[in-house]
């Protein structure tokens, strides 16, 4: 009898314990420590690579000038575990990127920092672009085409989707706004940790975070100077 209950809460201790998926790899959640340690947003260390992760290497190789494959190569792994690895959410401004008060956009990094008028940054964070779209060279917030520079609730030109805190810089429909949420739900149409990455691509736009989206509608007021660089 006494077996059998011993067995019993042995059964049931073990079922509490969620067991590790089958295709988890030891490799895989070190390297999720590891770049969650570095604050390049990897998720659950759960030794999976899903989207998420990918995501995290790519920010992580972006930072470190490596090829953005989001896979973690030898390169990718030498530099991740060596001395010299550095944080992916905190970025020196790119070089010959201008000075004064300026929004400064790095199309290789998707990256955007907001820099004050000494010179020293306010703030950062990872974005989504269309290279393809949104050329390089000085722009400056304020209206084109006619459209108001700042537009706290956008609408996108398909319809369908809020793009809030709408702060135009280029002609005649690119600006930065918070990534776009469906209207019927609400939800945005891909998670804050896609941003910083190459894995998607937007019309023109700059996406941003909400938060962040929010601190840029404050400082980009009209005539503020934005530099956009591929490096």
């Amino acid at each position: 009898m006494l077996r059998t209950l011993l067995a019993l809460l042995t059964g049931l201790v073990l079922a509490a314990v969620p067991s590790a998926p089958a295709d988890a790899s030891p490799a895989v959640e070190r390297a999720q420590r590891r770049l969650n340690q570095l604050g390049c947003s990897s998720g659950p260390a759960d030794g999976q690579m899903g989207e998420w992760t990918r995501s995290a290497v790519v920010r992580f190789q972006s930072r470190h000038r490596l090829s953005q494959t989001g896979h973690l190569n030898t390169a990718t792994t030498r530099t991740l575990y060596g001395d010299r690895a550095h944080r992916c959410d905190v970025r020196p401004v790119p070089p010959r990127s201008g000075t004064g008060r300026r929004i400064v956009i790095s199309q290789r990094q998707n990256w955007v920092w907001l820099v004050a008028a000494g010179g020293n940054v306010v703030g950062q964070s990872g974005m989504i672009d269309n290279p393809g779209e949104l050329g390089t060279g000085w722009k400056r917030v304020g209206s084109y085409c006619g459209r108001a520079a700042k537009i706290r609730r956008n609408t996108a030109t398909g319809g369908g989707l809020w793009l809030d805190n709408f702060t135009r810089f280029a002609a005649c429909g690119i600006g930065f706004h918070r990534i776009p949420r469906y209207m019927s739900s609400g939800n945005q149409i891909h998670p804050d940790w896609m941003v910083g990455t190459n894995l998607r691509a937007s019309h023109g736009c700059v996406r941003l975070p909400q938060q962040f989206s929010a601190r840029l509608w404050d400082f980009g007021r009209v005539g503020t100077r934005v530099r956009v660089v591929r490096g």
